[in-house]
């Protein structure tokens, strides 16, 4: 069948909402098609180019971000905390790794979650699931489970301000060398991983003063004083995602405008559905979750509907097992695509696979675990010879309680409900997700040994 921005529509489709009014729903999505696009094919292009440096292990992905974005809560405070952490995580990796860390957020898009059931039981009472704030409210009452077209709107223009505020911040000085010891968030400058980041700022405030007496600084190289944070999201909502598909004038390809990169759950990665049959026909480079269902053969299948030129950078595949599963699973899914020859950039998401239920009854995801999935996945790599491009996290730049343990801030599962915020899953804060950066220098620099 000949792709289209809506072809999709064709194949049967999981974890969609039902939505009551079909010509309200034609009237939101011909007015998104209307709206200019939220980024542009050409950045999409760059960040395909910087993702094939990472798979050829030439770069590190850093791939990090809300669990699901929220109107309520939407902020400038809370982005600039997520850039600022994501510096931070830069600096650490770029330091240990000598090499360039190329950072995609979760970010200005990720509104829309899957679920394990379409409906939810409270006290006897029925209703649908939150899938999200692109599709219903999250309150537990039977108009805000209602699904509203106009929600996606919503998203749009709370996505386009936060990619506005992200921009800023990238040209307009937070990000400039001279300033790492103001990236350290203040809730953390006074536990020993803020005083650890402090002791790395100031080699880097040494060496920053060297290369000035050499000429060199932020006005004469915009490398010093600018970075690029590029936008990700799970395209769940086809819906939105097609109105947002533009043709490039350029080249006559068509590419998702309303982030850099989109990527593929494990909920809905048929090959005969959906999901593979719009994504098959974008041209952003794009990221598919590999859980330990996964077969060898459905693998190869699906890396070849998705990636049938064999580009290098296009196909991020995102590895979320759990610290339990992952070395039954992973070496040989690695090993076939590996002798098979595939380009593909292996990431890994340590969190999705590490969700577990709190004494207190919390869902929780426990640090520890987290870290012996990411250990794992290096190793792995490392004893079959392939390059382990990056990692993905779910993660904000709040002082939240929401992933026990870390040494940084020892959350107990007591402790959970002080500060549980989030929207849907549970998230390392800024504390856990610094922690966890110095760990995973610590892991790739012993893994280069």
């Amino acid at each position: 069948m000949k792709w289209t921005p809506g072809s999709w529509r064709n194949f049967p489709i999981k974890q969609q909402p039902t939505y009551q009014d079909q010509e309200l729903l034609k009237k939101v999505e011909e007015v998104l098609s209307s709206y200019p696009p939220l980024i542009f094919a050409g950045e999409a292009r760059n960040l395909k180019e910087k993702l094939a440096k990472a798979g050829r292990g030439e770069a590190f992905l850093l791939q990090g971000g809300d669990c699901a974005e929220s109107f309520s809560d939407f902020d400038a405070k809370s982005i600039k905390n997520l850039f600022k952490l994501m510096l931070q995580m830069n600096m650490i990796l770029m330091y240990s790794t000598g090499k360039p860390v190329l950072k995609i957020g979760r970010i200005a898009g990720q509104f829309a979650k899957p679920r394990s059931s379409d409906f939810e039981e409270v006290d006897g009472v029925k209703l649908p699931s939150y899938r999200g704030d692109i599709i219903n409210g999250m309150e537990f009452t039977e108009e805000a489970r209602v699904p509203n077209p106009y929600n996606m709107l919503k998203a749009y223009n709370q996505s386009a301000a936060t990619l506005n505020l992200l921009r800023a911040f990238s040209r307009g000085g937070l990000a400039d060398l001279n300033r790492v010891h103001q990236w350290n968030l203040d809730f953390i400058k006074d536990n020993p991983l803020g005083k650890r980041y402090d002791e790395l700022s100031t080699k880097i405030d040494h060496s920053m003063k060297f290369m000035a007496a050499c000429g060199l600084n932020s006005d004469t190289m915009p490398q010093l004083h600018q970075t690029t944070m590029y936008t990700s999201h799970e395209a769940l909502l086809l819906n939105y995602e097609e109105a947002l598909t533009r043709q490039d004038a350029e080249t006559g390809d068509w590419y998702d405008c309303s982030a850099h990169m989109l990527w593929i759950g494990d909920r809905t990665r048929d090959l005969t559905e959906a999901h593979i049959e719009y994504f098959r026909g974008i041209q952003n480079p794009i990221g598919c979750k590999v859980g330990p269902s996964m077969e060898e053969d459905e693998l190869i299948e699906l890396i070849d509907a998705l990636n049938p030129d064999n580009e290098e950078g296009r196909l991020n595949l995102i590895v979320r097992m759990g610290a339990s599963e992952i070395k039954k699973y992973f070496p040989k899914l690695l090993k076939r695509v590996r002798d098979e020859g595939r380009n593909v950039v292996w990431s890994c998401d340590p969190m999705h696979g590490n969700v577990e239920k709190s004494s207190s009854g919390f869902k929780t995801r426990d640090f520890d675990n987290i870290l012996s999935e990411v250990e794992q996945f290096f190793a792995i790599h490392k004893e079959m010879g392939t390059v382990a491009a990056g990692i993905h996290l779910e993660m904000t730049g709040n002082d939240v309680t929401e992933c026990t343990g870390s040494t940084s801030c020892a959350i107990t599962a007591e402790g959970l409900a002080s500060r549980y915020h989030t929207q849907c899953d549970p998230r390392l804060n800024a504390s856990q997700a610094l922690e966890l950066s110095f760990m995973l220098s610590d892991t790739i620099a012993g893994t280069d040994k």
